[in-house]
């Protein structure tokens, strides 16, 4: 090249950094992708999770048998999955509802009810940080027209 005084060496920081510039565009635009997405608040997730679903009779126990899974939405919910049913679960002391506690449940058989003791314990230092009072455990089936 006529005129160029530069060397490989020069090149490569040149590339070096316009590599690093690329890359750091990319992570930036990425960040301001997730942060565009809106948290949705415990009750919102609460309607998301029953869209298309239709509440039931209100019961006093559930099967553990038959759930597979839980949610627990800070200060609103306790959301227990079995099969195609949700049961949610509004205990009457929703304040202490916390998905960074563990919940303790003492049942007194294979079904939960709304007069178990139920415990919670801080995640990390694994102390008690207080109980709940279940409620009745309401089933949400999906409706007809959601199924379709």
């Amino acid at each position: 090249m006529a005129g160029y005084a530069g060397g490989t060496g020069e090149r490569n920081g040149i590339m070096r950094t316009l590599a690093l510039a690329l890359a750091g565009t990319a992570a930036l635009l990425g960040a301001s992708a997730l942060e565009a997405r809106p948290k949705l608040t415990p009750k919102q997730e609460l309607a998301k999770l029953v869209e298309g679903r239709e509440a039931g009779k209100p019961v006093s126990c559930i099967s553990l048998d038959d759930t597979r899974d839980m949610t627990v939405l800070d200060k609103t919910a306790i959301v227990y999955h079995s099969g195609s049913v949700i049961w949610v679960n509004r205990p009457r002391n929703p304040e202490h509802v916390d998905s960074d506690d563990i919940l303790v449940t003492h049942p007194t058989g294979s079904q939960l009810c709304n007069l178990d003791i139920v415990n919670t314990v801080d995640r990390v230092g694994q102390f008690p940080t207080g109980f709940l009072s279940l409620g009745d455990f309401v089933p949400y089936r999906r409706t007809q027209q959601a199924a379709k």
